[in-house]
């Protein structure tokens, strides 16, 4: 595994440090939100654009300059988000590592919380469940429905991107494991 991106919560991170030993990417969308209920009301859409700022930026290069800048831009209005913009610039960054045509589906959890909300919905549909197999069964046939349709329709990341992505994985010697689920 070459990066793992989740919300900040410090038990997760620990655990992804220990098990999976790979770089951490913090949720882009979950930090957004927990810097607006850090500032006034009235700031919150000036915090919410310079912020964007930093996640539109060309390189990576240019995405630590736009955080600094920012940082140092919401100093005087938004402090606390300031600091708390400066402390996480690794953690918010990490995406930046890999190809720019990878950026948009790494730098967040949208997807998986998308599956959740599904299994949530159907879930709610059903309402009583006869045992827990039932449940799990019900969660598991929607999670293999989810895998058939991105197996067949569409591709969260290309294949081509991820041929190269693999082969840069080839250069550096690491070895990374795939493994993909059949059909059913």
């Amino acid at each position: 595994m070459q990066l793992c991106v989740s919300d900040a919560h410090e038990g997760l991170k620990a655990a992804i440090a220990k098990v999976l030993g790979c770089p951490w990417q913090r949720c882009t969308v979950h930090f957004l939100r927990d810097m607006l209920g850090h500032c006034a009301k009235a700031q919150q859409p000036l915090v919410a654009t310079a912020i964007r700022q930093v996640f539109a930026a060309e390189s990576a290069a240019d995405g630590h300059a736009r955080l600094g800048e920012v940082a140092a831009a919401l100093l005087q209005t938004a402090p606390k988000v300031a600091r708390l913009l400066a402390a996480a610039e690794d953690d918010l960054l990490a995406f930046m590592s890999f190809s720019a045509e990878h950026w948009p589906k790494l730098r967040s959890t949208n997807p998986l919380e998308r599956v959740n909300r599904e299994i949530g919905r159907r879930s709610d549909v059903v309402g009583i469940y006869p045992n827990d197999a039932a449940l799990v069964r019900l969660a598991g046939s929607l999670l293999i429905e989810q895998n058939d349709d991105w197996l067949v329709g569409r591709r969260y990341l290309s294949e081509e991107s991820m041929q190269a992505l693999l082969a840069r994985t080839a250069d550096t010697g690491r070895i990374m494991e795939v493994s993909a689920l059949p059909a059913a």
